[in-house]
């Protein structure tokens, strides 16, 4: 049996979700996403971050942990404080000793798909499918962080 840990940074909202595979049994453990408030200062909405993403790793001990990259063709401004916020959690991740990877949108929607050019919709029936839920995952957020763990899981193969 193993667990993992999927993540989609934001600095405004972090999903995060635990999954726990065996065979080739999928099952959702719990997920959510992390909310900071704009008109906290920076550190501290990613010392929130930080302080969560460790607390989830306390509670649910994975094996292994995903992160999804950052792709932001047209608003690179709204990159920066994505960035930062994967900066935290990867820091998070580190002084867990977790081990960690950093999966690119597309390698995510291809190992889930089978496309790397899948739109949400089809990626969130994926993991619904995938995991056996009925209802749709919300936020969006969770949804990706399930599909980061997932993808995880999925690239094991190839040594990941």
């Amino acid at each position: 049996m193993t667990r993992l840990l999927g993540i989609d940074p934001g600095l405004a909202s972090t999903g995060w979700g635990v999954i726990e595979v065996e065979g080739n049994k999928f099952k959702s453990l719990n997920y959510g996403f992390i909310k900071t408030m704009p008109g906290e200062s920076p550190g501290k909405r990613l010392m929130i971050i930080y302080n969560f993403i460790r607390d989830i790793i306390d509670n649910y001990h994975p094996d292994k942990a995903s992160v999804e990259d950052i792709f932001f063709a047209k608003n690179k401004r709204s990159a920066i404080p994505v960035a930062q916020a994967k900066g935290v959690i990867l820091l998070a991740m580190e002084s867990k000793n977790m081990e960690t990877f950093v999966f690119t949108p597309l390698q995510i929607k291809q190992a889930l798909t089978g496309n790397g050019r899948a739109d949400k919709n089809q990626v969130q029936e994926m993991v619904k499918l995938i995991l056996g839920l009925k209802d749709k995952i919300k936020p969006d957020h969770a949804a990706d962080a399930l599909a980061a763990a997932i993808c995880c899981h999925n690239n094991s193969f190839l040594g990941v």
